[in-house]
């Protein structure tokens, strides 16, 4: 049995200072606290205790590139930034794209103890943007995602077929990484003053914008649930909202290194700073967190992309796009967007993408009865990323003094991390 006493806890009431008690894998108690008797009592004054984080986008490099990463390093990371619950991206080698290879990686996911792994499908076979990948076999192996990450479905009229297919699979979610790549060419960061300085080709905001303008208009057509992935400007976002006005079912995400950083920070062209979608200008930053505290952005998802440091260190041009974001994303969101409110920040990390991606057991106020999966958040603790529990260490946060840390991760009643004390 856990007790964690003084937290402000996230109750189906709001925020309570109070204590709460673990038995097994569920909520025992709210408030009343079992006599002392061997329990592990865990004293938490000032910090958050709230439903585990959630994380709609991340890659796990598993199978086929695991010298980067794979389930047991990636879910180990995960807990030590207070996830319980991960939705993998298909753009895997071989890519998951069929009722084998989904069958194979749920069965390996269902051996991971740290955090639940739910794995995303493709949409076309290969991810080659030809042919739609085999939905039922994917669905049938218990895949509601389906996404070509790192690529968009280059033609409306195979993105419309497979967003009417998806239609009659029940809880299925198309997913989709806005880039034309006719208009994004060889852009290696955001088109703007940097790429100009720097006499690098720019990645234009038009090259997402008009992806996402073409997807909610099929969207609207097909009647689909769509999810746009790491948005990052401000005309996507205002393509977003006037969709909602217009009754069209889409959700957003963006990640925590949109919300922190903007373009200037690729002055000294560190790779660690190079990722998709670049790091913007300060009216995209800006924009971002005003759209993530008023709802327009549902979700924050890391886009967690491991590399290995001799692939990062090569010329800017020739590095992979990508940064690690699962141990660093809670402290990111929590000082740099969203300050200093518990609720909100629960909704965004935890609660909405839960429910997004239909996980039942995560994205729950802490009540009697409710499952044990849970993070406890200090807001507010400096400290310093440096090693790192992923097998990559490319973050653009490495040596960056961050406020707020995850102090313990419970999965299912279990600790999973404790620490938060460097």
């Amino acid at each position: 049995m856990i007790v964690i006493r003084n937290a402000r806890v996230l109750t189906s009431s709001g925020i309570e200072e109070t204590s709460v008690v673990i038995d097994g894998d569920t909520v025992a108690a709210v408030g009343a606290e079992p006599e002392a008797n061997g329990h592990q009592v865990i004293e938490a004054p000032g910090a958050w205790l709230g439903p585990g984080l959630v994380d709609l986008h991340v890659h796990l490099r598993d199978p086929g590139q695991t010298w980067k990463e794979d389930m047991v390093t990636g879910a180990k990371a995960a807990a030590a930034g207070g996830y319980t619950a991960l939705v993998a991206m298909p753009n895997t080698e071989p890519p998951i794209d069929d009722r084998v290879t989904a069958t194979a990686v749920a069965e390996r996911a269902a051996g991971i103890e740290d955090v639940e792994i739910v794995t995303s499908g493709a949409l076309t076979k290969g991810r080659s943007g030809e042919e739609l990948a085999d939905f039922d076999g994917m669905y049938d192996a218990g895949i509601r995602i389906f996404s070509d990450d790192g690529d968009s479905v280059p033609t409306a009229g195979l993105l419309s077929r497979a967003m009417a297919y998806l239609l009659d699979l029940p809880g299925a979610l198309v997913a989709e990484h806005a880039e034309d790549r006719s208009v994004a060419g060889t852009g290696q960061l955001h088109e703007g003053a940097v790429a100009s300085r720097l006499g690098l080709a720019g990645l234009p905001s038009l090259a997402e914008e008009l992806v996402v303008a073409r997807d909610l208009l099929l969207a609207a057509t097909t009647g689909t649930r769509l999810h746009i992935q790491h948005v990052s400007t401000v005309g996507s976002l205002d393509l977003i909202r006037r969709a909602r006005e217009e009754g069209v079912e889409v959700t957003c995400e963006v990640t925590p290194h949109h919300l922190a950083l903007e373009e200037t920070a690729v002055e000294g062209l560190d790779t660690n700073f190079k990722m998709y979608p670049p790091l913007r200008g300060r009216d995209d930053r800006t924009a971002l967190i005003a759209a993530l505290r008023d709802g327009t952005v549902d979700v924050v998802a890391t886009d967690h992309a491991p590399h290995t440091t001799a692939e990062k260190e090569v010329p800017f041009e020739e590095a992979p796009r990508g940064v690690i974001g699962l141990e660093t994303a809670a402290a990111v969101v929590s000082s740099k967007a969203l300050g200093k409110d518990p609720e909100l920040f629960f909704e965004r990390m935890s609660i909405a993408p839960a429910r997004i991606a239909g996980l039942s057991r995560h994205g729950r106020a802490v009540e009697k009865g409710s499952p044990a999966n849970l993070v406890l958040f200090d807001p507010d603790r400096r400290w310093v990323p440096a090693g790192f529990a992923s097998k990559s260490s490319n973050s653009p946060f490495v040596g960056m003094e961050l406020t707020g840390r995850v102090l313990m991760t419970i999965r299912e009643g279990k600790i999973t991390y404790e620490g938060g004390s460097g």
